[in-house]
């Protein structure tokens, strides 16, 4: 159901647009993610969109920004709340990614959709090597806390491997538990770190 035209102060305007533009995303993908249709989803008049974007580019680029902010909040989180052990840390991390906020499946739609313009849209592809790199970094970091010697390579593995699991398990969660894809990256980690 469409949300009714709103009179709101313009930060929350912008931020409807944002979590619109995610919701069509996740809902009906990218063919259907017009200005049309994620003004109607947010409640606000389409000509207002270019008050606040270029265009709907613009507000699908914010869009990942913000999904990608997300991800890395919740990551983070994990880690703070893990003991001040490196290799809890670690787990933390890994671990994060199969539980909410980061296993959702709406969340799998607006990513598909995000990593689906990464070879069309150059700005896509800007967050997304961004988002990438950080993560890889972040994951580095955590290894070499461990004592991973390869920790680079390691951490390009260990990403592939998230995302693998992440994307399978969003798709059919019948195939595994959250806990086995944890305990399969604890393997992995477990082999990188000797």
């Amino acid at each position: 159901m469409r949300a009714p035209f709103t009179r709101e102060a313009p930060d929350v305007r912008r931020q409807a647009l944002v979590a619109a533009a995610e919701a069509v995303l996740a809902r009906e993908g990218v063919a259907a993610a017009s200005v049309r249709t994620i003004c109607a989803e947010a409640g606000v008049s389409a000509g207002l969109l270019r008050h606040y974007f270029e265009g709907v580019d613009d507000l699908i680029a914010a869009a990942y920004e913000a999904v990608d902010q997300r991800i890395d909040a919740a990551l983070e989180a994990a880690v703070a709340s893990a003991a001040n052990d490196p290799r809890a840390r670690l787990s933390a991390y890994l671990a994060a990614s199969f539980a909410p906020p980061v296993l959702d499946p709406n969340l799998l739609a607006a990513w598909i959709g995000f990593w689906g313009l990464v070879k069309t849209k150059p700005r896509i592809a800007a967050i997304h090597a961004q988002s990438y790199a950080a993560y890889r970094a972040r994951l580095e970091t955590l290894l070499a806390d461990c004592g991973a010697k390869d920790r680079r390579l390691a951490a390009i593995a260990l990403t592939a491997m998230v995302d693998g699991l992440w994307l399978e398990l969003c798709l059919d969660p019948s195939t595994f538990a959250p806990a086995e894809a944890v305990r399969a990256l604890e393997t992995a980690a477990g082999a990188w770190l000797g």
